[in-house]
This record gives C-alpha cells, sequence and structure tokens, in this order.
C-alpha cells in the first residue's frame, strides 16, 4: 500500500496564532503546529500538506483539488464552522473523509460558536486540547484510514 497523504488545512485567523487571544487558543504558532504535525506524520508513516487560507474560495478549491490527491483532511475552519455552507458542501462534493478540530472547546464558548456545518459531513471532531486537537485529529484520522 502506498504512504497515505493527508491534506491540512487551517481556516481564517490561525495565521495570527500566539499573538491572537493566548487566553482562548494558547501562545502556540500555527508554525509551531505544524511542527508537531510534521513529526506525528512521520511517525504514523503518513504524509501531509499544510495550508491556511483567510480567504473561503480558497478553501473549498483546496477541497475540490484534494480529490484523488489526498486521503483524509483533517480541518481546523476557525469562524467558518459556524458559517461556510461552501466548505461543508465541499466536503459533501468531494467525499474524502474529513476531521474536524479546534484547538478551544466551542461548546464552552458563546452560543452561535455551538453550532458547526462542518460536523454533519466529517467522521469526527476534536476540539479544546489546544495543539493536541490537531494531533489526536491526525491519528484518528489515520486510524480510520486504516481500517
Amino acid at each position: 500500500m502506498s504512504q497515505l497523504k493527508i491534506l491540512v488545512l487551517h481556516g481564517p485567523n490561525l495565521n495570527l496564532l500566539g499573538r491572537r487571544e493566548p487566553e482562548v487558543y494558547g501562545s502556540m504558532t500555527l508554525e509551531s503546529i505544524e511542527k508537531l504535525l510534521l513529526e506525528e506524520a512521520k511517525r504514523l508513516q503518513v504524509s501531509i500538506s499544510c495550508l491556511q487560507s483567510n480567504h473561503e474560495g480558497v478553501l473549498v478549491d483546496s477541497i475540490h483539488e484534494a480529490i484523488d490527491k489526498y486521503q483524509g483532511i483533517l480541518i481546523n475552519p476557525g469562524a467558518y464552522t459556524h458559517t461556510s455552507v461552501a466548505i461543508r458542501d465541499a466536503f459533501a462534493a468531494a467525499m474524502i473523509p474529513v476531521v474536524e478540530v479546534h484547538l478551544s472547546n466551542i461548546y464552552q464558548r458563546e452560543e452561535f460558536r455551538h453550532h458547526s456545518y462542518i460536523a454533519p459531513v466529517a467522521i469526527g471532531q476534536i476540539s479544546g486540547f489546544g495543539a493536541d486537537s490537531y494531533v489526536l485529529g491526525l491519528q484518528a484520522l489515520v486510524n480510520y484510514l486504516q481500517r
């Protein structure tokens, strides 16, 4: 079997991690999180590619381009979690297993953050564990794909 390829997508404002509301999102930068993910991907013997965008269309295009290229997608959709039917529909159309992750526990935050458009088309969701949410999400996605 060839090596699994996973696309990691980071939504809006995640490029500001480390300086953006550290009491909510922690002090790790996006670069540090990606480094953790690369280490875990190596341990799991999978390859990952990472992309951050503040633009919904870029994320939708990336999901479309993942068809026949990646076996799974790990996404922190950021605020698009609660607003983007377009990203949800892209996942439904692509039919690539996706795991949704969040640094903070979205269910302990403002009421509007409790709804996810992504969750119904994802195989699972992990939130509230800071940078570990990404690592746990990658592990869960790889376990799912290897079954």
